[in-house]
């Protein structure tokens, strides 16, 4: 990976489960390749969650597994420039399930073999 550290993906309750998916990780860092191709400049992907363990991903009010399974990121954007340009990127490097969140400024990304879908929180 060239734009993330493992770390980053590890779950946040302190358990240390990190089992992302290595599919999922290289389209994510192809993702950031492209928004900063588009954009002219660096454009962050400041990682809020990736791997949950089931006990953190219920916490969060999650039923979904894609986080479990280590297949989804939430991303944090600041402004809507920065919403625009990661969006771009996920959608180049081939994400198909994309959620913003507008009230908590991040965007998730996942790659579960569900349907296409764009949705809001």
């Amino acid at each position: 990976m060239n734009n993330f550290i493992a770390d980053e993906f590890t779950c946040k309750c302190g358990c240390s489960q990190n089992n992302m998916d290595f599919d999922f990780l290289h389209r994510l860092d192809l993702a950031a390749d492209y928004s900063e191709a588009c954009a002219g400049h660096n454009i962050p992907y400041v990682i809020n969650s990736g791997c949950r363990c089931p006990a953190h991903n219920q916490a969060e009010g999650s039923s979904s597994k894609n986080h479990v399974e280590g297949k989804a990121a939430d991303i944090k954007y600041c402004n809507n420039t920065e919403l625009m340009w990661i969006i771009t990127g996920l959608i180049l490097a081939g994400f198909r399930r994309i959620g913003i969140n507008r009230k908590y400024k991040f965007i998730h990304a996942d790659s579960m073999k569900k349907v296409v879908s764009c949705w809001g929180y």
